[in-house]
């Protein structure tokens, strides 16, 4: 398949140039030096920042409910609340030790009920089904478990730390832009 730069390329060189042949910018296309393929770049990603199609996420259910009762700095709207069941499994190929067993994970997360929280719901919800929001890794203790990848979770609707739990006016902003650099949007 010829790309669209290289046949402007081959046209710019059929109708001449005022450039000498060792000059002319089309030249790198010519010599095989041009960047890569379209269909190339969409699945390695722009600019050498690749982005994985799947992840190493092991097979989980997500779903979610909505829960009637505000979250601390969200005092107008109703909670929406993730729910993440990964049971026991086996490694794949894809996780640190393929055969061996992993624990699996029963996690909720929460969201405020607003068209922000709405907005990073679906995001959250793409994210899992393309295997990006959780990982198999070893414990301390040295034993395989799924747990959340790069992307921080909500687990504690009110009270919990600064990084687990809400008032944090700035997650949903953070969350959306971790997610944008994985390439969900």
């Amino acid at each position: 398949m010829i790309s669209f730069s290289l046949c402007v390329c081959l046209l710019l060189l059929s109708m001449g140039s005022g450039q000498s042949s060792d000059t002319l910018h089309c030249n790198r296309y010519l010599n095989g030096n041009g960047p890569p393929p379209l269909e190339q770049q969409a699945k390695e990603g722009l600019n050498g920042m690749y982005r994985a199609l799947s992840g190493c996420q092991p097979e989980g259910q997500m779903t979610w409910v909505i829960l009637h009762r505000d979250l601390p700095g969200f005092p107008d709207d109703n909670t929406l609340q993730m729910n993440y069941i990964f049971p026991d499994g086996i490694q794949t190929e894809k996780q640190p030790h393929p055969g061996q067993p992993y624990a699996g994970l029963r996690l909720c997360a929460y969201l405020p009920d607003n068209r922000d929280g709405r907005r990073v719901l679906k995001l959250l919800d793409k994210a899992f089904n393309e295997q990006l929001l959780f990982t198999v890794t070893t414990n301390k203790d040295g034993e395989d478990m799924v747990t959340t990848a790069s992307i921080p979770l909500k687990t504690q609707p009110d009270g919990g730390s600064g990084v687990d739990g809400y008032p944090d006016s700035d997650y949903l902003k953070t969350v959306r832009r971790l997610l944008r650099d994985k390439g969900i949007e």
